[in-house]
């Protein structure tokens, strides 16, 4: 892993965890993750411009993703109504690494040698050791903790799906924007379903932040992304702007 790729690793880390404890904090969840979705959207969009379309290819999962990270919202919801923050992420992060490494494996077929399964297992357990330790003296909340683990494997499911589809798209930029788009608009659609009039008056309190954990979210994922592809992004950015030239 060279120096590059270990600071993206780094920054998607320290990014998704700071989306993550903004969503926390925003008391009424479906009002927090509208914002983080439909920002998501906006940002999507805002990129499709200037990023190629994915491949052919890579729309099957895409689309198999974008359903699996609306799960994945309902999920962390519900994680963080029952549980606190400090159990819940830990559980779900420390779940999703254990989880995809076997479903690297089995779909993928890229199994990590001796001293990348013991780091995995080290992280893992660290994760989850820091909300056990928090539960001590506590009885457990089980609903909360199945919640978690729940989004742990949601979190592995669309971590091994988009890992293929970026292979496959030739542009994680592209892969990224359009993920963004399709998968944002169910949040917010329910959202103005649900709340109908009160949907502004309810979300205007919230925008700032709301609308940071977006920029926040994408970031993290996109870096993951980036991580992932065959393709460096400068490459990408030269690759489609040549491309749109040429036509």
């Amino acid at each position: 892993m060279t120096p590059l790729v270990t600071a993206a690793v780094l920054l998607a880390a320290v990014t998704h965890a700071s989306w993550n404890a903004i969503a926390h904090r925003i008391t009424d969840k479906l009002v927090g993750f509208t914002l983080i979705a439909g920002g998501g959207v906006l940002i999507g969009l805002a990129l499709m411009p200037f990023v190629a379309v994915p491949a052919a290819g890579a729309w099957p999962y895409l689309l198999v993703s974008a359903a699996i990270h609306v799960l994945y919202y309902v999920l962390l919801m519900r994680s963080f109504r029952l549980g606190d923050f400090g159990q819940a992420y830990p559980i779900a992060r420390g779940t999703a690494p254990l989880v995809v490494t076997v479903l690297a494996a089995v779909f993928a077929h890229e199994v990590p040698n001796a001293w990348a399964a013991a780091g995995i297992a080290v992280s893992s357990t660290g994760l989850t050791g820091v909300a056990l330790w928090g539960m001590r003296g506590r009885r457990p909340n089980w609903p909360a903790i199945g919640a978690a683990l729940a989004t742990g494997v949601s979190i592995a499911a669309y971590t091994v799906v988009d890992g293929l589809g970026v292979r496959a798209s030739g542009s994680s930029l592209g892969y990224i924007a359009w993920l963004m788009a399709v998968q944002g608009v169910v949040i917010p659609a329910y959202a103005t379903y649900r709340l109908r009039s009160r949907l502004v008056p309810v979300l205007r309190p919230f925008a700032t932040l709301g609308l940071l954990g977006s920029v926040l979210s994408v970031a993290a994922y996109a870096l993951v992304l980036w991580v992932r592809a065959p393709v460096p992004i400068p490459c990408q950015i030269l690759r489609s702007a040549g491309a749109r030239a040429a036509h």
